[in-house]
């Protein structure tokens, strides 16, 4: 890829917390036919999956059977709802990407339905396609070459042609590092996992799938880091780990999924990335965001704030089931419809009325939970000012961890966030870490590589020699 398409953030898009809010943003982004997202409008963007059932050639007549049922529905209730405008996203599973074939097949069946009411109903729409990342599929991951990194690419190039819209992925490099990182509470290994290698990742991915994708017009809509972030939160619920380790980890992701920024992406971010507010305070680019109707897919500690700085409201996930409403993803666009109408109403309403029900989301999440408190847009507007001033991913994310303990140790001071007794001590614990971490990289990645597992990391790949 061209340098042409590479940037640098340095300083903040969004400076005033006041102007980190649901469906506002100094990029919008015009995708689909004519959906403008960032523009003022928050628009609903369903996911939905298969039943449980087995995924082969012999099977994928039914497979197809499934997702043009579910699209024929989520588009009738969409418009039975007289929804502004409606994104739908297609996460491929895995042997979806594994034959790109078939990733491609139900992205055009998609295409085929959304066109058809774009055409008979004027339903605004676009469609985002997400590739799996395929390539733990090696083990070790083999990261830029190989049959797995074949398959990927070409699976980005085939959806591009079948008709997306936009492309994401919730890409893996690093986690084969990091999980281990997390369950011991090793701050600097995750800082090695997260800082350096998936930053590494991330933007050499990044430059692969433009060079795939932006031949056909394709947005580059972004990461998520959610394969750090999103298992930490769940280790954290499963109390594996403290939610101020899960908290700590949130934020030092906001580099990982900022490089994909700097490569090319342009957002909407990815409803898992919940790391999302910071990639838009830090770029102005429009994110999506699985809020409290996430709930079908995983328990969610933030169903409230998670809303505040959305353009898209997403459901994460749901599966193709039998409710007493009908089908669970008409059920699901249905319940997104319907919050982002509220969130709407309340822009419609004046800047006032807006801030008002912004402020309500926040306060009713913020204080209960450290993963939630993270996520208020004071907090996001100061630490992600913070990371933009570092020079290097790495630096970044050793700042968004320093920075990170420092607010939860002073809310809880004052009494604005509560910590359960059991986890104050890893604020000490974590901070005694973070504090003997390097400022220069290379003395970092030598102080820390005798860590690393080389039977599970191809370090090499990331540019690092063991």
């Amino acid at each position: 890829m061209s340098n042409r398409n590479r940037v640098r953030y340095s300083a903040l898009a969004i400076r005033n917390p006041d102007d980190l809010i649901f469906g506002h943003t100094p990029r919008p982004i015009e995708a689909g036919n004519g959906l403008v997202i960032g523009g003022g409008t928050v628009y609903p963007e369903i996911n939905f999956t298969l039943p449980t059932m087995e995924i082969s050639a012999e099977s994928m007549s039914d497979v197809q059977s499934h997702y043009a049922d579910m699209i024929e529905a989520v588009c009738t209730r969409a418009v039975e709802l007289q929804v502004p405008g409606l994104v739908v996203e297609f996460e491929l599973l895995p042997p979806m990407t594994l034959e790109p074939e078939w990733g491609a097949d139900i992205t055009a069946v998609l295409r085929v339905t959304l066109d058809k009411y774009a055409k008979a109903e004027g339903l605004k729409c676009a469609l985002r396609v997400t590739p799996n990342d395929i390539r733990p599929y090696t083990r070790p991951p083999k990261l830029y070459d190989g049959e797995m990194w074949d398959r990927m690419m070409r699976s980005f190039e085939l959806c591009a042609v079948a008709g997306a819209d936009m492309v994401s992925i919730q890409s893996t490099g690093g986690k084969e590092v990091c999980d281990e990182a997390l369950l011991y509470g090793n701050l600097p290994l995750a800082v090695l996992a997260i800082g350096v290698l998936a930053c590494r990742d991330v933007a050499s991915l990044w430059d692969g799938i433009l060079m795939e994708t932006g031949k056909h017009g394709v947005i580059a809509a972004g990461d998520s880091a959610g394969g750090f972030g999103n298992t930490a939160m769940m280790l954290a619920h499963q109390r594996y780990i403290p939610k101020v380790w899960a908290a700590v980890v949130r934020v030092m992701t906001v580099a990982r999924t900022l490089a994909a920024y700097e490569h090319g992406a342009i957002g909407p971010g990815k409803d898992s990335a919940y790391e999302g507010p910071y990639i838009k305070a830090i770029t102005g680019c429009p994110i999506s965001a699985a809020a409290a109707e996430a709930a079908v897919a995983f328990p969610i500690p933030f169903g409230n704030i998670a809303r505040v700085a959305a353009d898209l409201l997403s459901n994460k996930s749901v599966q193709n089931v039998k409710l007493l409403g009908g089908m669970a993803p008409a059920v699901s666009v249905e319940q997104l419809a319907y919050a982002a109408r509220m969130l709407n109403c309340a822009s419609a309403g004046g800047r006032s009325v807006a801030l008002n029900m912004r402020n309500c989301l926040v306060e009713s999440d913020a204080r209960l939970d450290p993963q939630a408190f993270v996520l208020r847009p004071d907090v996001v507007i100061d630490i992600a000012g913070q990371i933009v001033a570092e020079p290097t991913p790495y630096r970044r994310t050793r700042r968004a961890a320093q920075a990170t303990l420092a607010a939860l140790r002073a809310a809880h001071a004052d009494g604005a966030l509560l910590i359960r007794d059991t986890e104050l001590s890893w604020l000490d614990r974590l901070s005694r870490q973070v504090d003997q971490l390097p400022e220069d990289e290379n003395e970092f990645i030598a102080s820390t590589l005798h860590e690393v597992d080389l039977s599970r990391a191809r370090l090499q790949d990331y540019g690092v020699l063991a």
